[in-house]
């Protein structure tokens, strides 16, 4: 029997629910972060005393860093889903773009934005 070379129709569509769901989560946790870093939400210690603001300045501070870089994973793990879904019209996705080989789906099920299978992630890594 020939090997696979690529997902079928009905495997690329599994996948694009997989990625839609997970895509619509991390837009929402995305918007969040943003709403955070930008005091949308008006839960401040802007209008408290003097004093307690010095404290809290130190702490606001690195919180925001904090989202701030959070938001930036986000944003990258979000274009990697988008870019996924590209691979998937394009009948692309799940081949390991460094052996062309399949990558399980197993793997793809977890992380459906891969590129690479454990096996050449790890190589990559030596």
């Amino acid at each position: 029997m020939a090997e696979k070379l690529r997902y079928s129709d009905e495997e690329l569509q599994e996948f694009k629910n997989i990625i839609n769901e997970k895509l619509r989560l991390a837009r929402r946790d995305f918007n969040t972060m943003m709403q955070q870093l930008m005091n949308a939400d008006g839960n401040g210690v802007e209008d408290t005393s003097p004093t307690y603001k010095a404290l809290e300045e130190g702490s606001a501070s690195q919180s925001k860093e904090e989202i701030a870089q959070m938001a930036n994973r986000q944003q990258k793990f979000i274009q990697g889903l988008e870019a996924a879904l590209v691979r998937i019209e394009n009948k692309t996705y799940g081949i390991d773009r460094i052996t062309g080989q399949l990558i399980p789906k197993e793997r793809l099920r977890i992380v459906p934005h891969a590129t690479l299978s454990v096996e050449s992630k790890n190589a990559r890594k030596k």
